[in-house]
């Protein structure tokens, strides 16, 4: 399965919003098969800001693991933003 983030949005930014993203995406987590791999896809996102993707990113991660693919993340917001919730 792949996410396509920029569906919520080009700009990800708080913890309520990403909250809500998390929360209306759980139907779709729920067709996932045992080995299926989960693809975050950064493509188009402008902005990402760690409250967000806290929110989202964080249950995911801990959800499924190693499943979890991250794509295109070069952008200098992600960067940032997923070092640190790295830490």
């Amino acid at each position: 399965m792949t996410i396509q983030l920029k569906k919520f949005g080009t700009t990800l930014v708080s913890r309520p919003s990403g909250k809500e993203a998390w929360l209306a995406f759980q139907p779709s987590l729920n067709e996932i098969s045992q080995d299926e791999e989960i693809v975050v896809d950064f493509d188009g996102v402008v902005v990402l800001t760690p409250s967000w993707a806290d929110e989202f990113l964080t249950p995911l991660r801990k959800q499924f693991n190693d499943r979890v693919k991250l794509h295109n993340k070069d952008n200098p917001s992600v960067i940032a933003t997923l070092a640190i919730l790295d830490k």
